[in-house]
């Protein structure tokens, strides 16, 4: 028909089904990431061992304990366990080696710690029994002196919880001063430093809530800017999809509600009169 507009193609929905499909997945992104941060802050990894002393701890309480043997005549040794499992033991004589029923050990002082850890969820406390023990000879009131001036030291109950090893191990060097403070032996041998020997390093610190989940916490960062990064090419698309003049019918009403108007070429004039002259004929 000459005077007919043409019919509104219908759009395709290509288009609405990938911003459908876009719009499906990030909610699903954003929704694992949010499991994951809940998972993550729920479960966590709730490591209850009890560490035993650093390498280096061990092989460098070992010689002030022997020199401390030699001056003094008393074998010295450390003791740590958690319940009923031996994490470590030393002496004078060396590292896995106990004071209490070792040969050439009349006279022993063994200071022992047993550490026990709770999780997380539980409302019981994590807890350190510390206790001072000695060849008969000693007496009880002494070896309980010796145990008090542990605390001269700073080594606690929150300590030993805190670094199990560290602890055991410079408690087990503090006893032939505890012992001479005590009246039990003469004044111990000052160790010789090796200046050579490189100083112990610190304990590691830290929050321990985000050390044991920090795997957790990576992956829901990551989830989150994929999220982000599908709802920003959703909004981009959306917004080149409904530019005016973009996809619209040519009998479409625009944004205004008017309808758009489409300009036909201009019929020569010369064609009009021909066409009339014939329908006179």
């Amino acid at each position: 028909m000459a005077g007919g507009t043409r019919p509104a193609q219908a759009k395709p929905l290509a288009k609405g089904k990938s911003r459908g499909w876009q719009a499906a997945l990030g909610a699903a992104v954003l929704l694992g990431a949010v499991g994951l941060c809940v998972v993550g802050a729920v479960s966590g990894s709730d490591d209850l061992s009890v560490p035993a002393p650093a390498t280096d701890e061990r092989t460098e309480t070992v010689p002030i304990l022997r020199d401390a043997f030699a001056s003094q005549g008393i074998c010295y040794g450390w003791r740590l366990t958690d319940g009923y499992d031996v994490v470590s033991v030393g002496s004078n004589l060396g590292d896995g080696t106990a004071v209490g029923d070792a040969p050439g050990c009349p006279r022993w002082i063994e200071v022992s710690a047993d550490i026990t850890y709770t999780s997380e969820s539980s409302e019981a406390s994590d807890s350190a029994w510390i206790r001072v023990q000695g060849s008969d000879d000693l007496g009880l009131a002494a070896l309980q002196a010796v145990e008090t001036g542990l605390g001269w030291f700073g080594l606690d109950e929150d300590v030993f919880i805190d670094d199990p090893g560290w602890a055991i191990t410079r408690a087990a060097t503090t006893l032939p001063l505890l012992a001479a403070e005590a009246g039990l032996a003469g004044p111990a041998a000052t160790p010789s430093a090796d200046p050579a020997a490189p100083a112990s390093p610190l304990p590691a610190a830290g929050n321990d809530f985000w050390r044991d989940r920090w795997g957790w916490l990576v992956a829901a960062v990551a989830l989150l800017l994929l999220a982000a990064l599908f709802v920003a090419v959703g909004v981009v698309q959306r917004r080149r999809t409904t530019a005016p003049g973009r996809g619209a019918a040519a009998d479409a009403p625009s944004r205004s509600g008017r309808k758009l108007r489409v300009r036909a070429p201009a019929q020569r004039a010369g064609a009009e009169a021909a066409g009339r002259t014939r329908e006179k004929s």
